[in-house]
């Protein structure tokens, strides 16, 4: 949950919207968990099925390697920002003023005149990925709040493995959205920061008593993994590579994050240390929840889960805790494009202005998540296109910019492009392969699916998960 972003522009980067409610200055143990919060969405219930989709050896080791590469990029946007700070005796230099400033020293004319486009990039860069992350929010509230409905029925007291029901669903995916939206658009007129900051502690609590949960259960009787396929198909493991860039969604909230520290020079062990706990439960997550679910794994690991009560729960309180992130995430977004709109007409529409925009913007998720309802999917689709950029491209590329001209070893500088060509290549034919799959029927990819799992008939017929089914996708 990067609710910790900053916006666009700030006068005093220790007073501002970020801290919600709360004293900016962080001390450690602060600090990391508000880095462990940031990366925590629902991009984590995802990763089994990016493992699936990647194959048991490759998925985890390629996790773990995009894991370090992120973390990386993280540290040389720390060091490119302080020598940024130093250089122009500036307090704080966030990614955007980051991106600005490296280019107007950079020895290219054209890139020195239009230096601003790079903020204006980076800014629509986060606002795209902030809206993604909405998008994905009203899929998975969706998803879940379908399933504990449509299976009320059949739900019991005991819980055992969850079984594939062959229901006809009573009501659409994309209804559950619409009724999602008043509660949404009424969520975020709330601009109150300590309210929010309400919010933020609630989504913490519910989204920690749910992974507690889930760890339960996915460690219980692993079956032995022998019929599970050590590498997958390349096609899929692009889908992989955007799902696991989406996944690491803190790479623009480190910069507001040293600075918040009371003592700024303790971050990088912070960094180090926290990055390390996300990476280790991201491996385990994504790894034991291929190898509990296998063929039958989905988009959201909460829909894997029994159909009994208490799991049922699992799932009303993880959507809860994203219902109310996702007023958080949206605020990142609303403060960049929410000021420009408010300065084009007279104060006396200002407020009207600024509900319209916020509304407006939450239909535009809504819409997004109507027209494109598949969570893996859309996922992959925002990782690829702007996470990837955000998180490995820009970060080397400003490396070489800033640092040339002092006797940049060749060595760094090799290192620089891999990692930005790797971004680039990860960032077009993963949006390539995502988009391909978008335009595939959903009985192309039904073990992808997000929703109950329904064939044509129109009967109820109980199949052991433990079984194959005709209604499960060909091992790749």
């Amino acid at each position: 949950m990067s609710i910790l972003l900053e916006k666009l522009d700030y006068p005093n980067p220790r007073q501002d919207w970020r801290c919600l409610g709360r004293s900016c200055q962080h001390r450690m143990m602060q600090t990391l968990i508000h880095l462990l919060k940031c990366n925590i969405g629902t991009g984590l219930l995802g990763l089994p099925l990016a493992i699936k989709n990647a194959g048991l050896l490759v998925g985890p080791v390629s996790l773990l390697a995009i894991g370090v590469l992120t973390v990386h990029c993280m540290v040389i946007l720390l060091n490119c920002a302080q020598h940024l700070s130093q250089r122009l005796q500036k307090t704080f230099v966030n990614y955007g003023e980051a991106t600005m400033y490296s280019l107007e020293t950079c020895p290219n004319t054209w890139l020195r005149t239009h230096a601003v486009w790079g903020r204006y990039t980076v800014s629509f860069l986060l606002v795209i990925t902030q809206l993604g992350f909405c998008s994905v929010y009203f899929m998975f509230m969706a998803d879940n709040l379908q399933q504990m409905v449509e299976e009320a029925h059949v739900t019991s007291n005991i819980c055992q493995p969850r079984e594939i029901l062959t229901l006809t669903p009573i009501l659409d995916i994309r209804f559950y959205m619409l009724i999602i939206l008043p509660f949404l658009i009424l969520l975020v007129f709330i601009q109150n920061l300590k309210v929010l900051s309400v919010f933020s502690t609630l989504a913490n609590i519910t989204t920690l008593g749910s992974m507690a949960l889930i760890f339960e259960y996915i460690m219980q009787g692993i079956p032995y993994p022998s019929n599970l396929p050590l590498m997958a198909n390349w096609k899929t493991f692009l889908l992989f590579f955007g799902t696991a860039i989406f996944t690491f969604e803190g790479v623009g909230m480190v910069l507001p994050l040293k600075n918040q520290m009371k003592h700024p020079q303790q971050f990088s062990f912070v960094l180090y240390l926290g990055m390390s706990i996300v990476i280790i439960l991201y491996i385990l997550l994504g790894t034991l929840g291929y190898m509990k679910f296998g063929s039958d794994t989905q988009a959201s690991i909460t829909l894997n889960l029994p159909n009994c009560w208490l799991y049922q729960s699992v799932k009303l309180m993880y959507s809860i805790g994203i219902f109310f992130t996702y007023a958080l995430q949206f605020h990142v977004p609303a403060e960049i494009i929410i000021p420009f709109a408010i300065s084009q007409v007279s104060e006396s529409w200002a407020l009207f202005v600024d509900l319209s925009v916020r509304s407006a913007l939450v239909c535009l998720t809504c819409v997004s998540a109507i027209l494109i309802p598949r969570l893996d999917l859309v996922i992959s689709l925002v990782g690829s296109v702007s996470s990837s950029a955000l998180a490995l491209i820009i970060p080397a590329l400003l490396e070489i910019i800033i640092f040339y001209s002092e006797d940049m070893s060749c060595v760094t500088i090799a290192k620089d492009i891999m990692i930005s060509i790797l971004g680039l290549l990860g960032c077009i034919f993963g949006t390539y392969q995502a988009l391909y799959e978008l335009t595939q029927p959903i009985s192309h990819s039904m073990a992808n699916s997000t929703g109950l799992l329904i064939p044509p008939p129109l009967h109820l017929d109980v199949t052991s998960c433990d079984h194959h089914s005709a209604l499960q996708q060909d091992p790749v």
